[in-house]
């Protein structure tokens, strides 16, 4: 018997009430977080949606073993072991068990205080100390990451890439630069040039006719991983935006939504993030937008939560204020028309394709039916159900960096589920999603396409448009 399993007996509560959270304890909780793990009934119907729970069987790696894990922390009744944290550590934070809890428990608000005081390990060492500097030097800052990619570009383009990141070499690094190995793997190729100044959709002017009033007005979230590996989408989205009659506007002086330092435990950094977000979008033209929209779900997934990150800050109100108009990029195009057909000919396609939901889509927001209204609107486009959509791909943000064994078989399990399909078009809203999947295929030899809702969208669309189109993407 570990001492996580003795923990467990301890923290469960058996036969008593429930307990108070103590000001000294270990870990200091917030009440209201603190209250979070009360409202947990231990009924169990969380654990077939727990990635690491079907992964292993572990009561300790559930959801409700977590929060018993919390609570004694918070009561002060088991110490911070390294079982106890390697537990924590193994959460992937997917926020699946939210989507099943008949109680409603916010589960996520506690792992994630949780971890302010108990930030995931990352390995001792050179290794810990590359992946500190990766995620927290690096992909936050999009000039930065396009510095560092140059040679990977460049390799790219002279096809070698593929043969340095071989399965075969990757497997005699170290742990940490292993992982970091499969995320070299999962680079995205670039049609583009090497390298370009217009990387993002640098639209900071009306975009409709003066005489003509806008459907809605947009403000462009672009991000930072994701208007670098995934600039191509972003682009698109800005071409279906306009088409449809809307103003974009790409503030300037945005940035890194936060979620990488926010679900590191690094919550000052998250929030000075955050702050800058706000400030940006406040001044976006004459008037705020209608609409905050990204094309990341893990984006809107922590731009929602700027509400609940200020609510004892005076900001409070503005954080609120922006989580309110923040909008997937599904949602805003399946309220829209589409082009007309004399501007933008919808194309026919002939193809069956499979939907995989991104855990901070489907259960953060809870985001299921516009993607799939979208991809419904497209003639000849066959969508087939995908086996345990709810589990995890593994991504999870920087997750497959810190706990790549945990991550590389939820990505196996994945894979084994969209070829059982037959499809070989893999849909999803998230740019972690579609590396991970992409990744996973090309190491197993599988040949699937990993793309976003709106590249299939843009494709049908615009497929045909003569460079003279105003709408098509350049």
């Amino acid at each position: 018997m570990n001492d996580t399993t003795v923990a467990l007996r301890v923290v469960s509560g058996l036969g008593e009430g429930p307990r108070h959270l103590r000001t000294d304890s270990a870990l200091p909780l917030d009440q209201r977080t603190y209250d979070r793990a009360l409202a947990c009934v231990h009924c169990g119907l969380c654990l077939p949606t727990c990635p690491t729970y079907v992964d292993n069987g572990l009561e300790a790696d559930s959801p409700r073993g977590r929060i018993n894990l919390i609570r004694g922390l918070a009561e002060g009744r088991i110490e911070p072991s390294e079982s106890v944290r390697h537990h924590l550590d193994l959460c992937l934070d997917c926020r699946a068990c939210e989507t099943a809890c008949p109680s409603g428990v916010v589960y996520h608000e506690l792992i994630e205080e949780a971890r302010q005081f108990y930030p995931p390990r990352l390995p001792e060492g050179p290794d810990g100390r590359l992946l500190h500097l990766f995620l927290h030097r690096l992909l936050p800052h999009p000039l930065a990451m396009r510095l560092a990619l140059l040679p990977a570009r460049l390799l790219q383009k002279m096809g070698l890439w593929r043969w340095l990141t071989h399965p075969a070499l990757l497997g005699r690094l170290p742990v940490a630069n292993r992982a970091l190995g499969r995320l070299a793997r999962a680079l995205p190729e670039d049609d583009g040039p090497v390298w370009s100044r217009r990387r993002r959709p640098g639209l900071h002017r009306r975009t409709t006719p003066r005489w003509k009033p806008a459907v809605a007005r947009i403000g462009f979230f672009t991000g930072c991983v994701d208007s670098v590996l995934f600039a191509h989408v972003q682009h698109q989205a800005v071409d279906l935006l306009r088409a449809a009659g809307c103003d974009v506007w790409v503030a300037t002086g945005q940035g890194c939504c936060g979620a990488i330092a926010h679900h590191g435990g690094h919550a000052d950094e998250a929030r000075r993030l955050a702050r800058a977000n706000i400030e940006a979008f406040a001044h976006t033209g004459d008037h705020p937008p209608d609409y905050i929209v990204t094309t990341a779900a893990g984006c809107g997934a922590m731009l929602r939560e700027y509400d609940h990150l200020f609510r004892d800050d005076a900001d409070a109100d503005r954080a609120r204020d922006f989580s309110r108009r923040l909008r997937d990029i599904t949602q805003v195009l399946a309220m829209l028309e589409l082009p007309a057909p004399r501007r933008a000919p919808r194309r026919s396609f002939d193809q069956t394709v499979v939907y995989h939901d991104a855990c901070h889509l489907q259960h953060a927001q809870r985001i299921t039916d516009a993607p799939r209204k979208l991809l419904a609107q497209l003639p000849g486009v066959h969508v087939v159900p995908l086996g345990e959509s709810e589990l995890c791909c593994g991504a999870a943000g920087s997750y497959s960096l810190t706990q790549p064994d945990m991550a590389a078989r939820l990505a196996r399990r994945k894979l084994h589920h969209i070829t059982a399909t037959g499809a070989r078009i893999c849909i999803t809203a998230n740019p972690g999603c579609a590396m991970q999947i992409a990744s996973t295929a090309a190491a197993e030899g599988v040949p699937l396409e990993v793309i976003h809702p709106v590249t299939l969208m843009h494709r049908a669309v615009f497929a045909g448009a003569g460079a003279g189109d105003p709408y098509a993407s350049r």
